[in-house]
């Protein structure tokens, strides 16, 4: 049995897609006004700001619910914060909990204090203005570094995954726990890890034998593996070595000094990776450039469907965002969007630019484009997770829909997104047999087709964000001068 202690990293699903939740954070402060001033520093963070007027009320909150950062006052009745953040740290699920103490108090020694109480940061309140808001993205920086990462320990003793699991969960990471090589190899195939700590001598499948079989898969072999074990022969330190591990340590260990040197290994293959994804973000973009310039020609052919991708995008993208997801996953919607119709390249321009209505034998033909615009985009490493959203955006959520009639939840959601944006700029976009409807037309099509066309979530969220684009123009339209 697989043993996963995943810590709550704040997740929710909507219609099968991840969205991260707003960060919480607790300020803590007698004072009202000074709540109020830090509140006010970070507003601009996405993150849901809490209040607690001293340390025993915040104490509560905290054993209550998950919170992500604290930022607390010193000098506090009842419990101060340093009472606060020792009580904090003397509680193993929370210990990950980063917390920055701002007070008036910024002597070296009360400095001191609140550093060997467990705080992350120390601002003064004279510099609060200046300092907190950096201070605050760079603790939260550090502490999602940790809380990203999933760690898979390996060993036959139940002592030592129990006390590594709990040390490296006090630290924020994820941890998964094997009992031996084959059952570590069984994990590496279903979840994503990000470093090895393995011990050498198990039954089934030794230390050794994993290391090598880690090593000699290209899938994981990139990922930084950690060596532990009581023998401190040279020569298998070696062995190891020339196998693919990148670094050895002797037990028994001080949690913090691994805890130190994971970080440093977790950092290293950060920067590696980085380099290498900047090599291939260049050649993303080389490539990008060609085939865009393919779809501006695509499009140019047709008057009626000039910007239909760009605009695809912009409405997919921005309802994408609604849901919390980060950058990257809405970089894929976006290039989704520019890149969905890229298949009627293989479209007959006699078909393409048909003035009439489509016989069904013409209608068969459109239908192969999201197939063709897939095959296209498939041999491209780097747009692998967009060929989803090019294959699936003609899919109906209610299973008519094509190229592989597939139903409700089996649609990505991404792709069920699209489909949505899709349809509002083709309905509102004029076509050589019909004009364009009004966006209010087109509004009660979407809503008639939610249900069986197209998604429910996918549509409530299309109305959330024309709600979210008509108060924002309200916002942005100068208020007119009414002269009597």
């Amino acid at each position: 049995m697989i043993d996963l202690f995943l810590k709550d990293r704040g997740e929710v699903t909507l219609g099968g897609a991840l969205i991260m939740k707003k960060r919480r954070i607790l300020v803590v402060d007698d004072s009202r006004a000074c709540r109020k001033l830090v509140k006010g520093l970070l507003a601009s963070l996405n993150a849901n700001l809490e209040e607690a007027s001293n340390g025993r009320e915040a104490l509560d909150m905290v054993l209550e619910n998950r919170f992500d950062l604290i930022i607390t006052d010193v000098d506090m009745p009842e419990m101060d914060g340093v009472e606060l953040c020792k009580n904090i740290k003397s509680f193993p699920p929370l210990r990950y909990i980063p917390i920055i103490m701002v007070s008036s108090f910024d002597s070296d020694k009360d400095v001191s204090r609140g550093f060997e109480a467990g705080a992350s940061e120390y601002v003064s309140k004279k510099t609060v203005r200046e300092n907190l808001y950096e201070r605050v993205k760079s603790v939260l920086k550090e502490s999602d570094f940790a809380r990203d990462k999933t760690i898979l320990v390996v060993d036959d003793s139940h002592s030592i995954r129990l006390m590594l699991r709990e040390g490296l969960s006090m630290s924020g990471f994820g941890v998964v726990t094997a009992k031996n090589g084959e059952e570590a190899l069984e994990i590496l195939r279903k979840v994503k890890i990000d470093l090895i700590l393995s011990d050498i001598h198990m039954p089934v499948m030794n230390g050794i034998t994993l290391c090598r079989k880690v090593h000699e898969d290209p899938l994981i072999n990139t990922i930084p593996f950690i060596v532990m074990s009581t023998d401190r022969d040279r020569s298998l330190m070696k062995k190891l070595h020339s196998l693919g591990s990148d670094t050895y340590i002797v037990k028994p260990f001080n949690m913090d000094s691994l805890t130190i040197l994971i970080g440093k290994l977790l950092s290293d293959h950060y920067l590696l990776l980085l380099k290498e994804k900047e090599q291939l973000e260049m050649e993303r973009n080389m490539m990008l450039a060609s085939i865009s310039s393919l779809i501006l020609a695509l499009e140019a052919k047709d008057n009626y469907t000039k910007g239909h991708s760009e605009n695809v995008s912009a409405i997919a993208s921005g309802m994408v965002s609604l849901t919390g997801a980060d950058k990257d996953e809405i970089e894929v919607v976006r290039l989704g969007g520019i890149l969905h119709d890229i298949g009627k390249i293989g479209v007959r321009d006699s078909i393409l630019l048909k003035k009439g209505r489509l016989s069904e034998e013409e209608k068969l033909e459109i239908m192969k484009h999201p197939r063709v615009g897939f095959n296209i985009i498939k041999p491209i490493p780097s747009l692998g997770e967009v060929t989803s959203l090019i294959l699936y955006h003609h899919e109906r959520f209610d299973g008519k829909g094509y190229p592989e009639g597939l139903k409700g939840s089996d649609i990505p959601f991404w792709a069920r997104i699209m489909a949505v944006a899709d349809t509002f700029d083709a309905l509102t976009s004029n076509r050589p047999y019909r004009s364009g409807y009004t966006e209010e037309e087109a509004y009660e099509i979407i809503h008639e087709s939610r249900g069986t066309q197209l998604c429910p979530d996918a549509v409530d969220l299309f109305f959330q964000w024309i709600s979210d684009q008509k108060t924002k123009k309200r916002i942005d339209k100068p208020e007119e001068k009414i002269l009597k």
